[in-house]
């Protein structure tokens, strides 16, 4: 088949730059195969040096500056896009990729799909009007729905009142040889002198924003180092990500005297081999579709602790590979770090099970046939 008879996916989504749904992004355009599929994506607002990950040279990645130009000329831009593009299918993501819909259609793009991967901040449950009615008045322009969990699956159907036949639920997938557990913990990678051979590493990875509560962590931290004992001498925390609240959160990791047992890095690069220091994973997000880096924990074989809510609780199995608790219950996380810390045996026998279920559950190449098949069945309609 030659370049330009393989069918393009236009991809629409709000930013290109370091996060999970992006990421999964990525991870689909570089291994979905070159041969029957081209690519493009069209971000509403902008892009980071993030998309040098796109490792296919043949992936244009645009910006449409929407808070500088507005929306009507986001939707003019989407307009001359698709007539000059010509895609097969506009796949738009989230409630930013709506607007993607109406004008693909005028511009007579023959299918699109719409997906949803997370809560906004602002209605981390769904129970906003707004929103709701929004995906509503869209679904006449949408041939098929993509969820990455039931949560998100359910409120499409029961909320939206989407056909369930019209939703389909693809669970991220995570590249088990790069996310892989080490033969022994490195501990290289820290500042010097931050931690010795004896130590438990707490992690978390992700941007530090509101939805992600990154705060709650900090404040069972510094619980857990105030309880006294070995838990003030070999416990450390590692947040790593970049975000509107780092500063924030360094001050009170300060505030709470507990500065110089914290580590934050920042953005990384190397986010596979930060894991495999690590002893224990927290994600102590308020809200979450399904979390790429809870995956890329479970592969790196650590235990997890993570918030009760959305797709996590299809991730974390209860007292199998982790322990799960109430979205900023500072006292339970607390309680729940003292036992992995105090039980090395359990945070081991927890830590060989996520990477078990990983393996046979969540591997990438499960999201990619997945994605495929959706992308197949419009793309080389009889």
């Amino acid at each position: 088949m030659s370049h330009e008879a393989r069918p393009l996916i236009l991809h629409v989504i709000h930013h290109l730059v370091t996060g999970g749904m992006e990421n999964g992004l990525v991870n689909l355009i570089n291994h979905l195969p070159e041969s029957r599929f081209r690519h493009a994506v069209a971000c509403v607002e902008d892009f980071s040096d993030f998309r040098l990950r796109l490792a296919r040279a043949d992936t244009p990645v645009l910006a449409l500056h929407r808070s500088r130009t507005g929306i009507w000329r986001l939707r003019q831009g989407l307009y001359r896009l698709c007539r000059q593009m010509k895609p097969t299918i506009v796949h738009s993501r989230n409630q930013s990729g709506l607007d993607a819909l109406l004008p693909a259609r005028l511009a007579g793009v023959p299918h699109c799909i719409h997906g949803e991967h997370g809560w906004d901040v602002s209605d981390l449950k769904g129970q906003r009007v707004k929103p709701a009615w929004l995906r509503l008045l869209h679904s006449p322009l949408v041939d098929r729905y993509i969820t990455v969990s039931n949560d998100l699956r359910n409120y499409l159907v029961h909320r939206v009142h989407i056909a369930s036949s019209r939703v389909t639920k693809i669970m991220n997938g995570v590249d088990t040889v790069r996310f892989s557990p080490p033969s022994r913990r490195s501990r290289e990678l820290f500042p010097a002198g931050f931690i010795d051979a004896d130590s438990i590493v707490v992690g978390t990875v992700g941007r530090i924003q509101a939805v992600k509560d990154q705060e709650t962590l900090v404040r069972a931290f510094a619980a857990l180092v105030h309880s006294g004992g070995k838990m003030a001498t070999t416990t450390r925390l590692a947040i790593v990500g970049d975000g509107p609240l780092r500063s924030s959160l360094m001050d009170l990791a300060e505030a709470l005297g507990i500065a110089a047992l914290t580590w934050f890095p920042g953005n990384v690069s190397h986010v596979a081999e930060l894991l495999r220091s690590f002893d224990i994973f927290v994600l102590p997000s308020l809200a979450e579709g399904i979390s790429n880096t809870l995956l890329e924990a479970m592969a790196t074989g650590l235990p997890l602790v993570a918030t009760a809510t959305g797709g996590n609780v299809e991730l974390v199995s209860e007292g199998v590979n982790g322990r799960l608790f109430v979205p900023g219950d500072v006292a339970a996380l607390t309680r729940l770090l003292t036992e992995y810390i105090d039980d090395r045996s359990l945070l081991r026998m927890h830590g060989d099970n996520a990477r078990e279920l990983a393996v046979r559950h969540f591997s990438l190449s499960t999201m990619l046939g997945a994605y495929q098949a959706v992308y197949e069945e419009f793309c080389y309609q009889r």
